[in-house]
């Protein structure tokens, strides 16, 4: 993976980012519940977090060649598809056994 494909990857994490919170607020508010609600709010807290993070590392990365840049943004990255997917999961199916990430945090949270 190189800046690119980190670049890349922020641009397109920060589009779902802005585009579940703008579907979230206008359609799923009036849909679900507070819990439900409250995961999407977390799930896009951490989202534009990290997105900022990975961006900032892809941009270090141009300028300097660092393994330690690459190997956080890979972390980053893995750990935002993961954690926030996995909160969007659980929000939209309901149920903690729709992905194996929901099943770890449902595990952690009870």
């Amino acid at each position: 993976m190189t800046s690119r494909f980190m670049l890349i990857f922020a641009a397109i994490s920060g589009f779902i980012f802005v585009a579940l919170g703008a579907f979230g607020a206008h359609v799923l508010s009036k849909t679900m519940g507070a819990v439900e609600m409250g995961w999407i709010q977390t799930g896009l807290e951490y989202q534009a977090f990290h997105t900022l993070a990975i961006l900032g590392l892809a941009v270090a990365m141009q300028r300097r060649i660092s393994i330690w840049f690459y190997w956080s943004s890979v972390f980053l990255a893995l750990g935002t598809v993961l954690f926030s997917g996995s909160l969007y999961c659980l929000a939209l199916s309901h149920h903690a056994r729709c992905c194996v990430c929901g099943r770890l945090l449902h595990r952690l949270a009870a």
